[in-house]
């Protein structure tokens, strides 16, 4: 599966089997998250066969079960971390689906204190979210989604910006907002703006990420 296809593929799962992940899985994530954290300036970890991040009452409000292993998105303070957290954290959301696994980003429904501890973050490092990852129990549910003109300008696009838009309203948002807007200012040239929302700064780094795997880096620039 390509990270295309795992835009169209991928739901949010909240029940997952306890069960661990493969080593040869575990590596490949491993490896991605290098990535991501040398190029979004980040410090994310993938945590194994650790539940009790999920044993708290709000995440069992949030309806998460059986979840062992999680990615832990955190960074140094800064004004744009949770816009890159977000971005990069999507990507391991799409990896993750390559590999056979299933995710949901949880901002609020998870122990802070245990998923701190579980990574044992440092001094100056903020968590910003964590990212449940395993084997679904299901492969998720297709959600409600707005239209192109809801979410974007113009209408008259070039196709790859119209592609990119499609990906972006792939993109999981907080309780699936979607308060996001494009809008091809030139030639080559896109405005991505958060329309305010729950956590409408990481919820703009995910959909960036799904426009720029639609559109393709190479058709354009954000401004």
């Amino acid at each position: 599966m390509t990270l295309e296809e795992a835009v169209f593929a991928r739901h949010s799962v909240r029940a997952y089997e306890e069960k661990a992940l493969p080593e040869e899985i575990a590596r490949a994530l491993e490896d991605e998250i290098a990535l991501c954290n040398r190029e979004g300036k980040l410090n994310i970890r993938l945590i194994r066969d650790e539940a009790d991040a999920f044993r708290s009452f709000l995440a069992r409000y949030g309806k998460f079960s059986g979840v062992r292993n999680y990615f832990v998105i955190a960074g140094e303070k800064g004004n744009d971390l949770n816009e890159r957290a977000g971005y990069f954290g999507e990507r391991l959301v799409l990896r993750s689906q390559t590999l056979g696994l299933n995710t949901c980003w949880a901002a609020l429904s998870f122990g802070k204190g245990a998923a701190k501890k579980a990574a044992a973050l440092e001094k100056g490092e903020k968590l910003v979210c964590v990212i449940a990852v395993g084997y679904g129990k299901t492969q998720g549910a297709e959600r409600r989604s707005k239209a192109y003109a809801d979410v974007a300008s113009p209408e008259n696009a070039p196709d790859w910006f119209k592609r990119g838009v499609e990906f972006a309203l792939r993109a999981p948002t907080a309780v699936n907002q979607q308060k996001f807007f494009f809008t091809l200012t030139g030639e080559n040239r896109v405005r991505a703006e958060r329309r305010g929302g729950f956590y409408g700064d990481i919820d703009l780094g995910i959909v960036k990420y799904h426009f720029t795997l639609g559109a393709r880096q190479e058709n354009f620039m954000f401004e």
